[in-house]
């Protein structure tokens, strides 16, 4: 998966360049006395004045952007409608520092437009706005429309309609019902003042300066304060992304299971990264949660212990080597067997050919040995310059450690980037042809993506395969809040291929080893609910490990508050029938603010 800082940063580049709409419909010009904010908002999500001129809408400013692509104002008529579906607020485009202030009464002309965050290929809802206006102050210091409190009981439980079929399932022009689902209620609050109090933070604070709150912590909870995201169609109502109008230094280091205490309160926008957020022009005050990094066991003598870690786009100029080292000799207590994703070539994102990663594996080893666990020895596959996705020119790979004082390696060789390997009978037993070999890396599914790593391990006497996996990203799917309901997921369509790949390698193994030991493991960027998943599994070739956990306990990754599992370790059916295993997801980074990577590892405890 990408960083999340390379996907922000190339999106942020996409809004400073989307200022103006990019969705205009445009009609006859407004009569001025006649128009009013709640009339610009309308029933639906697209204003019935979109594309049109309006004069001298009247309001009183209740937050001031002065930072940022996408500076102005909000403005909220103090005098509202009896229609709960109509919102009251409206953003002001200004593109410049605003000359107004919270408290000012103005009028303000302009053209109403449908501003689409992210651009119109994101599929993203549309927010309303008022650009190239000219605004008039009335009078200053009048007092604020009062916040709207947005409550457990305010909050619908359904989460949003059906789109219309014949829209492309757009629910654009949908009649609002915000007392029945959670999307319409949060639209027709757009752009007006809302406040929560004393709400769980379920999102750690990024380093945008953003968290995600709940205001129902009693939805789809797990034991150290998150919300957990366990269905397609559970997708959690409470959640809301906090930002500030208020200096970054002043915005807290928030943890998940944190509280923020009080009242925050400020208008509710809508963007790309997050959908309908709260800018806070009050923030409540931290109450820290107490939340802390987890520890595994140590496996004991007989067991073997396999993991599986994400380290982020890891390379030698990183600073994050020492704290890596204690995330898996202390935290993960030294597994025997590691799969590592995203470890980067030797000059990391520089993009001159380099494909070794020896200088970024043996810094890792170093420092884990300087943490005090084992000189792990490594294997790996070099891949083809630029040809595995990922940040470019970074050639991001899998890369398996072992203790050598526990395990052994079964070296066969030939493996590189473009030859595979196979499934052959060595002594009545299953044994790669290769080892360490990639999966059918030809096969179209791993175009642009990272090839599975196979590698052959002896413990105790007993072969185990495992086949190290990272999956296509989630990137290009539309999010929960889409204007499309329910949002397409078009990457899927590449993880199903890779996981039926990888599912056909597998059973060529069980075909010539009844009971062979298989490990399938790796940041497989779908959830345990997932098809990618059920591919995966098909026909009992393997079986995804983490749900042996509580429901509430699966997940390795917080996007957007919900807590979800990415990683994943599967296992085949001679693991999991002798049922003496043990999983366990070790919440050491997506829960926290000062994160070495966005995952959390995995790890799996048995005996061959």
């Amino acid at each position: 998966m990408p960083s999340k800082s390379s996907a922000r940063l190339a999106a942020l580049t996409v809004a400073a360049v989307c200022s103006a709409a990019t969705l205009v419909v445009t009609g006859s010009p407004a009569h001025a006395d006649s128009v009013r904010v709640h009339d610009i908002q309308g029933t639906t999500r697209l204003s019935p004045y979109a594309g049109q001129q309006v004069t001298d809408v009247p309001g009183t400013v209740t937050g001031v952007r002065g930072y940022g692509s996408s500076r102005g104002f909000w403005l909220q008529d103090p005098s509202p409608d009896a229609d709960p579906a109509t919102s009251e607020g409206v953003f002001v485009f200004t593109g410049s520092a605003p000359k107004v202030a919270v408290g000012d009464a103005v009028t303000v002309s302009g053209t109403v437009t449908e501003y689409v965050p992210g651009g119109a290929s994101s599929g993203n809802q549309t927010l309303t706005e008022i650009t190239r206006p000219t605004v008039t102050v009335v009078s200053g210091g009048n007092p604020v429309p009062a916040a709207k409190r947005i409550t457990a009981r305010s909050v619908p439980r359904a989460y949003t309609p059906a789109g219309d079929a014949a829209e492309d399932g757009s629910v654009d022009a949908l009649p609002l019902r915000p007392a029945r689902y959670a999307l319409d209620y949060y639209e027709s609050l757009e752009g007006m003042n809302v406040q929560v109090s004393d709400t769980r933070v379920v999102g750690a604070t990024d380093p945008y300066t953003e968290l995600w709150v709940t205001v129902k912590p009693a939805e789809n909870p797990n034991r150290r304060g998150g919300t957990v995201y366990g269905s397609y169609g559970s997708q959690n109502t409470g959640r809301l992304q906090i930002q500030s109008l208020g200096a970054v230094a002043d915005f807290p280091d928030a943890e998940v299971g944190d509280t923020l205490a009080g009242t925050t309160a400020g208008p509710l926008d809508y963007n790309q990264f997050g959908g309908y957020t709260l800018v806070a022009g009050a923030l409540g005050t931290l109450r820290e949660g107490g939340t802390e990094r987890e520890t595994t066991r140590a496996q004991q003598r007989d067991e073997l212990a396999v993991a599986t870690y994400n380290v982020e786009n890891l390379d030698p100029s990183d600073a994050t080597f020492a704290a890596h080292a204690a995330a898996i000799t202390d935290h993960l207590r030294s597994p025997d067997i590691v799969s590592l994703e995203e470890i980067q070539d030797d000059n990391g994102a520089t993009d001159d050919g380099t494909v070794s990663a020896g200088a970024t594996v043996a810094k890792l080893i170093d420092a884990i040995v300087a943490a005090g666990g084992p000189r792990y020895d490594w294997r790996s596959v070099d891949p083809v310059d630029k040809a595995d996705g990922g940040e470019p020119g970074g050639n991001i790979r899998q890369v398996f450690l072992f203790n050598p004082e526990r395990v052994s390696f079964t070296d066969r060789a030939g493996g590189d980037a473009t030859t595979a390997t196979a499934v052959t009978k060595v002594r009545g037993k299953a044994a790669l042809t290769l080892s360490p070999g990639r999966v059918d890396p030809a096969d179209p599914a791993w175009e642009n993506s990272r090839k599975p790593l196979a590698g052959e391990f002896v413990f105790r006497g007993r072969t185990v395969i495992v086949i190290a996996n990272h999956f296509a990203s989630k990137g290009g799917d539309q999010g929960l809040t889409s204007r499309h309901q329910p949002p397409a997921r078009i990457s899927e369509t590449q993880r199903h291929l890779q996981a039926r790949a990888v599912n056909t390698f597998v059973k060529d193994i069980l075909d010539t080893q009844r009971n062979a030991d298989v490990v399938t493991l790796g940041d497989i960027n779908d959830f345990e609910f997932s098809t990618t998943t059920r591919l995966l599994e098909d026909d009992g070739a393997l079986w995804s490990a983490v749900k042996s956990l509580p429901r509430s306990e699966r997940y390795s990754y917080v996007y957007q508050g919900n807590s979800q599992a990415l990683d994943q370790i599967l296992v085949s059916p001679s693991i999991r029938r002798g049922g003496d295993f043990a999983y366990d997801s070790v919440h050491l980074n997506a829960e926290f603010h000062d994160q070495i990577s966005d995952h959390d590892p995995q790890v799996l405890r048995f005996r061959p």
